[in-house]
């Protein structure tokens, strides 16, 4: 019966929120999806596939805290969304100790990007792509000089961001972002899984069992550190 319950607590995780607990003799990894858009102060329709990070930041929370769970798998299709709400979740799991390993199926795109290289390890299949492009509301027109200055403001915090959990160049990527001729209607730039980890933006090419394997050997190096520690005292 408790068996029973256990299984149907794990389905109802999927179902509500996109994750999973793997237990193996290798450790135990929490995977969490990063899907649609990330959604902030406001409601998006229920026509929309979400993310919402008022979800997420406190399960980040707990899983840090867990004596249960080793490390976090974080598999992403995004098409971006709330700017905030996306470097919160991405600056809380760039903040964990615990071993961490992203991998980009499908898109990573827009404030995707920061969640991409939030992790120790982040991964990208060949197929994924990843958009990068300026800070913006709707449309391409600014306002007002304040409105301007605001936005270059938060775009500077995206480019520290990403600068420092990545191998790319800040010149590399403010140029991507500033590429026109890229899209019909956008300014910026697309890159697909072999360009982003040859611009150093992303650490590797490779699957999930890549991204497993990665993570199961991050947790044997911790458990390894954690025991020598133990016998120093």
């Amino acid at each position: 019966m408790e068996e029973k319950n256990q299984e149907q607590q794990a389905l109802q995780q999927i179902i509500d929120l996109g994750a999973a607990t793997t237990k193996t003799a290798e450790g135990t990894i929490y995977t969490l999806t990063i899907i649609g858009q990330i959604e902030g102060h406001q409601v998006l329709p229920e026509t929309v596939k979400t993310t919402k990070y008022e979800h997420v930041l406190p399960l980040l929370a707990s899983i840090e805290e867990s004596q249960d769970i080793d490390g976090l798998l974080l598999l992403l299709n995004t098409v971006g969304g709330d700017i905030e709400a996306g470097l919160a979740i991405a600056e809380l799991i760039a903040g964990m100790k615990k071993p961490t390993v992203s991998l980009v199926l499908g898109g990573g795109h827009s404030i995707g990007v920061p969640l991409a290289v939030c992790a120790k390890r982040s991964m990208i299949v060949p197929t994924a792509s990843m958009t990068i492009h300026p800070v913006r509301m709707n449309g391409v027109i600014v306002g007002a000089p304040p409105t301007y200055r605001y936005f270059n403001r938060i775009q500077e915090q995206i480019v520290t961001f990403v600068t420092a959990n990545s191998r790319i160049r800040r010149q590399q990527f403010l140029d991507y972002m500033m590429q026109t001729g890229e899209m019909a209607t956008d300014v910026g730039t697309v890159v697909y899984g072999r360009e982003a980890v040859a611009c150093g933006l992303i650490d590797q090419l490779g699957s999930l069992g890549d991204a497993l394997r990665c993570l199961h050997r991050m947790i044997g190096r911790q458990r390894q550190g954690s025991r020598g520690k133990g016998k120093k005292r």
